[in-house]
C-alpha cells in the first residue's frame, strides 16, 4: 500500500491538468470537467497493482473518453417517468398520478392500478431486462453500480433497459388512456 501512494502522486502531478484539458474540451463546463477527472483519479485508487497497468497514460484516458461517454449518456435518460402522452391539454405523465398526494379516493384508484399493471408488465420481462430496470428506476442506482455488482457490461445494461422501457411505454400505454378518459 505504501508503494502505491507514491506512484499514484506521481501519476497526478504528471498528467493532472493535460488530462483535465482533454476533458475540458469534450463536454460543457468545468464542473463536469472536474467530477470526470475525479471519477479518473478514484477508479485509478481502486486499481489492486497500479505496476500492472503498463501504459499509464493510455489507460487514463481510455477511462477519462469513458466517463465522457457515460455522462453524455445520462444526460439522455431513458426513463418511464421522461415519457409522456400527448393529449388535447398538453402532456400528461404517470410521475403526476404517482406524487399526487389530494387523498381522494380517485388518486388512491389510480396509484393502485398503475401499480399493478406496472407489476404485472414487468413480471413480462425476461429477468434480466426487469432487474435492469428496477435498479436502475426504482431503486435509482447507476448503470456504473450495476455494473460493478454483476459484471456486465454498461453498453449491454443500457440496452436491456431500453428494452423494458420500450415494452412498459406500450403496456402502459392502454392505462394511460383509460386515466385521460376516466
Amino acid at each position: 500500500m505504501s508503494q502505491k501512494k507514491p506512484n499514484i502522486i506521481q501519476t497526478v502531478t504528471s498528467y493532472g491538468k493535460q488530462l483535465l484539458g482533454f476533458i475540458r474540451q469534450r463536454v460543457n463546463s468545468d464542473e463536469d470537467a472536474e467530477d470526470i477527472l475525479q471519477d479518473v483519479w478514484y477508479q485509478l485508487s481502486s486499481v489492486p497493482e497500479l505496476d500492472a497497468i503498463e501504459q499509464i497514460g493510455s489507460w487514463l484516458y481510455r477511462v477519462a473518453r469513458n466517463r465522457i461517454i457515460d455522462k453524455y449518456r445520462k444526460q439522455k435518460p431513458e426513463s418511464l417517468e421522461d415519457y409522456g402522452f400527448e393529449d388535447e391539454e398538453g402532456e400528461f405523465y404517470f410521475k403526476d398520478i404517482l406524487l399526487a398526494d389530494d387523498g381522494t379516493p380517485e388518486t388512491v384508484y389510480m396509484k393502485e392500478l398503475f401499480w399493478e399493471q406496472l407489476t404485472q408488465a414487468l413480471e413480462e420481462l425476461p429477468e434480466n431486462q426487469r432487474q435492469v430496470f428496477i435498479w436502475n428506476e426504482i431503486e435509482d442506482q447507476t448503470f456504473q453500480e450495476i455494473s460493478d455488482r454483476t459484471g456486465e457490461n454498461i453498453k449491454t445494461l443500457i440496452s436491456r433497459k431500453r428494452y423494458a422501457v420500450k415494452h412498459l411505454r406500450g403496456r402502459l400505454e392502454t392505462l394511460y388512456q383509460e386515466f385521460v378518459n376516466y
